[in-house]
């Protein structure tokens, strides 16, 4: 099991949690990004630098994930591809995306991109706070903890 982190936008916050947690319970953790992440020096934690394409940080991770890794990223395409490979995935908010809300979260995602492509919305998310960073950490030791006794079950 790992735990793959979409690190091009990812909150410091987010890297904390996930860093604190990859060494407590001894799982590896790889941040994606497309410049160098600056991690404590462990074995369990590696950063990659992809190329600075479009999606390139999404194309590695959804070439690496594999059923029972956790993937945070806020990236509706890349969670929809791996939502459906069985990966589970989570957003720095909090929300976890599932085969039952993806499709919905697709849809929203491209129809506010073509109206922002239109230029009739401006701005970005919401600020992240002290409210979405326990959102995020509430989430994140409940998945992490349920695929941990999955992985040990099956073992």
């Amino acid at each position: 099991m790992k735990i793959w982190v979409d690190a091009d936008a990812c909150p410091g916050a987010v890297k904390d949690i996930v860093t604190t947690a990859a060494y407590r319970k001894s799982i590896e953790a790889i941040f994606v990004a497309n410049k160098a992440i600056a991690l404590p020096t462990t074995p369990l934690l590696s950063s990659v630098v992809v190329d600075m394409s479009a999606d390139a940080a999404d194309r590695y991770i959804a070439e690496g994930a594999v059923p029972g890794d956790l993937v945070i990223t806020q990236d509706i395409p890349l969670a929809h591809i791996l939502v459906h490979n069985e990966v589970m995935v989570i957003n720095p908010r909090g929300e976890r995306f599932t085969a039952e809300n993806i499709g919905e979260r697709l849809s929203i995602r491209n129809l506010l991109q073509d109206v922002r492509d239109t230029g009739e919305i401006t701005g970005g998310p919401k600020p992240f706070g002290d409210r979405e960073k326990r959102a995020f950490a509430a989430t994140f030791d409940r998945e992490l903890t349920r695929l941990i006794r999955e992985s040990q079950r099956k073992s």
